[in-house]
């Protein structure tokens, strides 16, 4: 006699019903799928068949004391057991989460692993129960929609919107591992001429960037070029040609080049202060820093700012700000004094 086709419906199987076809997949028997499921072996063998009306296939040969697996079985529980899987997994976290107290951080991920992230263990050891999520972008992130409640932003004063809270501003400066300069000491701009220097390589790509870039340190100390007699002096710029040039396109690559002795960083101060308190760098021309117009910024997402986690964590930040800026001799501009504490 043969079965009557069986027409499959369009709308999705119902997740009961799903979980009742990969346990007795898996146990390849009803009566022990219904005692995990806590369900009657008639449930389950109503579920299995709805299942395979919704399917529209045979999901298991019965046979008299055992049953199998088909083919359309097999395919199903292939993709049935992996998804059973991961949706068991997030509802786990989400309810590990659930009630947590937790602050959301986007950044940039050279300000993320050279500035924030060696400070977080501080943090998180007088405040264990707040989670904190970092996510590193490079594209700015809209704070009215996004699911952040802070942003750690680098930019001009102008760029910023209101409310904007200033960290600390930035200084340049050269810097080299201490094994370098025992072989080529740096004393004089001039004896830079015998290394490598190592810059930022999208720098002359971006207006304000430039700021990051060697010639524009070297524009900052030049000075007036002697001239012919009846000649007015014209401002030179100092020729300088290292052995090589390094380029990396991130504020981290740049540094750790530098600490295992592959050249002359010119750094951004208040990402290298730490290596620098702790030897791994020197600065060789402490007289030679240049101040940027580019600031670090605390910008809140107006949801938030009220919530008390998120106001301590802005709080800590805010002290670790104090710290850098005493770090690097920082000095506000007077405009944004007052959005300092």
């Amino acid at each position: 006699m043969s079965l009557t086709p069986r027409h499959p419906r369009t709308r999705p199987i119902g997740m009961g019903h799903l979980r009742a076809f990969e346990a007795v997949a898996r146990h390849l028997n009803f009566r022990a799928a219904a005692e995990e499921l806590s369900l009657t072996q008639s449930a389950v063998s109503r579920q299995i068949q709805s299942l395979e009306d919704e399917v529209g296939a045979s999901l298991f040969l019965r046979h008299t004391r055992a049953v199998e697996l088909t083919s359309a079985g097999s395919m199903l529980l292939r993709a049935a057991g992996t998804a059973l899987e991961r949706v068991d997994n997030t509802v786990r976290q989400i309810r590990q989460s659930a009630g947590r107290k937790s602050v959301a951080i986007t950044t940039w991920a050279s300000f993320a692993s050279m500035w924030l992230i060696p400070r977080l263990e501080a943090f998180q050891r007088d405040h264990p129960d707040i989670d904190i999520r970092i996510d590193a972008t490079d594209s700015a992130v809209d704070l009215a929609t996004a699911d952040v409640d802070m942003a750690l932003r680098y930019a001009v004063p102008q760029a910023v919107p209101p409310g904007a809270v200033r960290l600390f501003g930035e200084k340049l400066t050269p810097v080299a591992s201490p094994w370098l300069l025992q072989s080529h000491p740096i004393r004089r701009i001039e004896d830079l001429a015998s290394c490598s220097l190592i810059e930022a390589g999208d720098a002359h790509r971006t207006r304000h960037l430039e700021w990051l870039t060697w010639q524009r340190w070297l524009d900052h100390f030049a000075g007036p070029e002697p001239a012919p007699r009846g000649r007015k002096a014209a401002s030179s710029k100092p020729r300088l040609n290292p052995q090589r040039w390094l380029y990396f396109n991130y504020a981290q690559q740049i540094v750790q080049a530098a600490v295992i002795g592959q050249g002359v960083a010119l750094a951004r101060l208040p990402l290298v202060a730490e290596n620098l308190a702790s030897g791994a760098l020197v600065e060789p021309l402490p007289h030679a820093r240049i101040d940027s117009p580019l600031v670090y910024w605390l910008v809140m997402a107006p949801r938030s700012e009220h919530r008390p986690e998120v106001k301590a964590f802005a709080d800590w930040l805010l002290g670790q700000a104090a710290a850098t800026r005493e770090a690097i001799g920082d000095v506000p501009d007077p405009d944004t004094v007052d959005q300092i504490d």
